[in-house]
């Protein structure tokens, strides 16, 4: 299985490795001017059309260096890889990239009112790895997500929260490890969230879509993850779209 090579591949790591190496917007506008039947211009177009897009809907990707792309153009990233589909698809959406390198679910946590000074319909938590990673007390983890998806639904109790799901490898025991796991879906069931069961589902533990480190994926790696997140984003972004 995937993960297992996973496991394998990071268990060769150093823990201050571990520690460095696991953690790091698009934003479009059109404009132009309408004609009437007679060619004239109308003045009010471009106030038009900037109306439509700051009318469009929202998604911000909340989460570590997976999200930032550590070691790439943002661009390659796969939260700008979602945005390009959903640009492709016409759909009323833009993606905010709110992704930083290093950031635990404490750091989190103490940013999230900063984030979220712009309203989010679709808010995706990509988050908690950093703290696995470190050993730190799952306690903790758990009580910081918390916050950022109580924060969330103070700003706007209608955001549709997708929390993404991770794994580490066994070097902390194998029951830190599982309820790591467990943690995801826990928090998911319990805040009616949509769950991403694993983001690095098909990718971690492959040596070829994956940097030096063991963890990072590369640009392929990328293009991957970003098929496992539309499986769960498309159904919600296509929902949304049909129930303003």
């Amino acid at each position: 299985m995937p993960y297992l090579r996973w496991r394998q591949v990071v268990s060769g790591l150093t823990g201050a490795a571990l520690v460095c190496t696991l953690l790091a917007g698009c934003n479009s506008k059109s404009s132009g001017d309408a004609e009437t039947a007679s060619g004239e211009k109308q003045a009010s177009a471009p106030a038009a059309t900037s109306s439509a897009a700051v009318a469009k809907k929202v998604i911000v990707f909340y989460g570590n260096s997976l999200a930032a792309g550590y070691g790439l153009d943002p661009s390659q990233a796969f939260p700008a890889l979602i945005g390009k589909r959903i640009d492709s698809l016409g759909l009323p959406y833009k993606v905010v990239n709110a992704g930083l390198s290093g950031e635990t679910s404490a750091g989190g946590k103490s940013r999230i009112s900063w984030v979220l000074r712009q309203s989010a319909d679709i808010f995706v938590l990509e988050l908690g790895g950093n703290d696995g990673l470190r050993g730190l007390p799952l306690s903790s983890t758990r009580e910081n997500l918390q916050a950022i998806m109580d924060t969330v639904r103070h700003k706007n109790p209608e955001t549709t929260i997708v929390i993404a799901g991770m794994q580490i490898p066994p070097n902390l025991g194998t029951t830190y490890t599982k309820e790591f796991r467990e943690l995801f879906k826990q928090l998911a069931d319990k805040n009616n969230a949509i769950l991403i069961p694993f983001l690095l589902e098909g990718v971690g533990g492959i040596p070829r879509l994956n940097q030096a480190d063991g963890i990072h994926p590369t640009a392929e790696g990328h293009r991957m993850v970003a098929e496992n997140v539309w499986k769960v984003l498309e159904p919600v972004v296509r929902k949304a779209e049909t129930n303003p």
